[in-house]
């Protein structure tokens, strides 16, 4: 009877029972409702296999796929004074940060960076939607700053990713302050000829899409990102008039004029090249991991081949 309880049985439930399977190897799309393998969206940048359905992503996550080998190396940024109104609602301003720094593993709601991308070095800052809403608050506009600050002294462009819900209301006026002091930020980057291109992704609304996020040389946009200052909800509610079909989304900004393009995450880091070495006056970049040629090596190598055809024909 015990050799039937203690090993017979067990053996029998281990081979019929269940197995259980983690939560997080499939997620759901919410545009299409495909249940995709983990590891597969990981790879495609959160964009769905089945619809290109444009998920979100996290700064960190976006920069491995954006840079070089996904090597990059971050900017300090300094820190501001914790809770200068002394916040409350249902929680305490403090405990909600805390909240937002376990969920998403960052200390705050931007993340900025230098590196390279196609041999091309440059400075970049995303926005954290997942820290609460990618609010802007003091952090965020110090972000900023040292953002522009490091990238005119290491004399590279600037380029931005924003999501945003707009200014954060526990830091009140303080919030709103960032508004001008990253339109300075951006002044800057213009004083010294250096460009400044901004990627808004899905959503870039309220006082992000008012300042910094709307300032740039270049304005790309990732499919179907809603742009605004107020929602359609509130418009709508506001004028009692219903809006046009996909208003305030990308492709309806593209055309009326408001974006420069609107290119998919998995082919935005080609785009960015391209468009980057344009404005600093580089020549394109080449395919691979090897560098475009200077101007100087390019003119060896066309002189070495002249002289060996001359040599040819003498011969």
């Amino acid at each position: 009877m015990n050799w039937i309880t203690n090993y017979v049985r067990p053996r029998i439930n281990s081979i019929f029972s269940r197995r259980e399977v983690p939560e997080n190897l499939w997620q759901k799309c919410d545009e299409c409702g495909t249940m995709l393998f983990h590891r597969e969206l990981a790879e495609n940048q959160n964009v769905c296999t089945q619809c290109d359905h444009h998920m979100a992503i996290t700064p960190r996550e976006r920069f491995n796929h954006l840079f070089d080998g996904g090597i990059f190396t971050e900017v300090a940024v300094p820190a501001p004074k914790e809770d200068p109104l002394h916040f409350r609602d249902q929680k305490k301003y403090p405990e909600r940060m805390r909240a937002a720094q376990k969920k998403t593993g960052e200390k705050e709601a931007m993340l900025v960076a230098k590196g390279e991308i196609g041999r091309t070095p440059i400075v970049a800052a995303a926005q954290d939607f997942s820290f609460m809403g990618g609010s802007m608050g003091m952090y965020v506009g110090n972000a900023i700053i040292a953002a522009a600050q490091e990238a005119v002294k290491l004399k590279r462009p600037l380029i931005l990713f924003s999501a945003a819900g707009g200014a954060r209301m526990q830091e009140g006026i303080l919030s709103l302050m960032q508004m001008p002091r990253t339109t300075v930020a951006v002044e800057m980057l213009k004083e010294a000829n250096l460009p400044y291109i901004v990627v808004l992704t899905h959503p870039t609304t309220g006082g992000v899409t008012a300042s910094y996020a709307m300032l740039g040389d270049v304005h790309i946009s990732e499919p179907n990102a809603l742009i605004c200052f107020a929602g359609p909800r509130v418009i709508e509610q506001t004028i009692r008039e219903k809006l046009p079909d996909g208003f305030q989304r990308a492709e309806y900004l593209l055309d009326h004029g408001m974006l420069d393009r609107v290119t998919k995450r998995t082919e935005m880091r080609d785009e960015l090249i391209t468009i980057t070495r344009m404005l600093m006056n580089q020549p394109p970049a080449i395919k691979g991991d090897l560098p475009a040629p200077t101007p100087d090596e390019t003119a060896k190598v066309a002189q070495a081949e002249e002289t060996g055809k001359n040599e040819h024909q003498d011969i």
